[in-house]
């Protein structure tokens, strides 16, 4: 199995247009030493010609290029060509499910998601009456604990399955009730392989039921948004902490960083990364201290084979 960071950015991307924070700063300045990142999403395939979208992110249409495709010139004939076959989303936040509606081009979309994020992209947000407005959307429900496999554009199997499994965090704010499912995490299969792929850009308690998903990947994605529980409210950017925001910091009490570097996936790598984050910096020692335990930062364009 194929697997693309297109995104690696927690929400507002990198720098953020309205950041003046120390890592906005450098990035803006010296982008050697502070890589710009898009909205968080990667993508997936089991034969690098069929992709799986996994969250639609507002910067879609800019990372959609990056996987293989049709180059100019394209053949005869072809006029149109879809590089999806399906969009599968861990939550109904904003920056992971605003890009349904820019795909509305595609004129036929497949979705998967739970019964939880579906009513939000329904009766909340509406991204999903708003994208029928110009496309059919079939929407495919991912029940927690069960896999089910992932069908192409022709219907046809994969040969790759999708699991989600419940993680801690809150429903986007916007949403009107708070139901269980409403954040998840996926473990991607390939079937043919055996190589699994564990995803989970927000997630707000690295705790037991959750590393033990995650010791059943061969590879995993995990949120990185901050480095420390009060990072906001030491830059006087926000009274809330980390962990009230549903995401575990890195570092300190109860930080990911130690059960992360402990996994027997021989691939392990932070993603959907703050502004603020100091991990963000190429010599920052976070970036040090990550690297020493074996653990990579995302950067829009890593590929890996599963």
């Amino acid at each position: 199995m194929r697997v693309v960071l297109l995104g690696t950015a927690a929400g507002g991307g990198f720098p953020q247009w309205n950041c003046w924070c120390p890592t906005c700063r450098v990035a803006r300045s010296d982008p050697s030493r502070a890589h710009p990142r898009t909205q968080s999403s990667i993508a997936v395939s089991p034969d690098d010609v069929r992709w799986f979208l996994i969250n639609a992110s507002p910067d879609v249409r800019e990372q959609l290029p990056r996987l293989p495709g049709p180059r100019d010139p394209v053949p005869d004939g072809v006029t149109r060509h879809v590089p999806i076959e399906a969009v599968l989303l861990t939550d109904a936040e904003l920056d992971h499910s605003v890009g349904l509606a820019l795909l509305r081009e595609a004129r036929a979309l497949t979705l998967y998601a739970t019964a939880a994020t579906i009513d939000v992209l329904e009766r909340d947000s509406r991204l999903l009456p708003t994208t029928r407005a110009f496309a059919s959307v079939a929407v495919r429900e991912m029940p927690e604990g069960q896999p089910i496999a992932l069908v192409d554009r022709a219907g046809a199997a994969s040969g790759l399955t999708v699991e989600a499994f419940a993680v801690a965090g809150d429903p986007p704010r916007f949403a009107s009730t708070c139901r269980p499912g409403h954040t998840v995490g996926l473990l991607v299969r390939d079937e043919a392989g055996g190589g699994t792929l564990a995803y989970v850009p927000g997630c707000g308690a690295l705790d037991a039921g959750v590393e033990r998903q995650l010791r059943r990947a061969d590879a995993v994605l995990f949120d990185g948004t901050f480095w420390r529980d009060d990072e906001l409210v030491a830059l006087g950017i926000s009274t809330s902490t980390a962990r009230a925001m549903g995401h575990v910091p890195i570092d300190g009490p109860g930080g990911s960083l130690r059960i992360i570097a402990a996994l027997p996936a021989a691939t392990r790598v932070y993603t959907h990364i703050n502004n603020t984050n100091r991990i963000l910096l190429e010599d920052s020692p976070q970036r040090g201290a990550l690297s020493a335990a074996g653990v990579l930062v995302g950067d829009d364009g890593l590929a890996f084979t599963v």
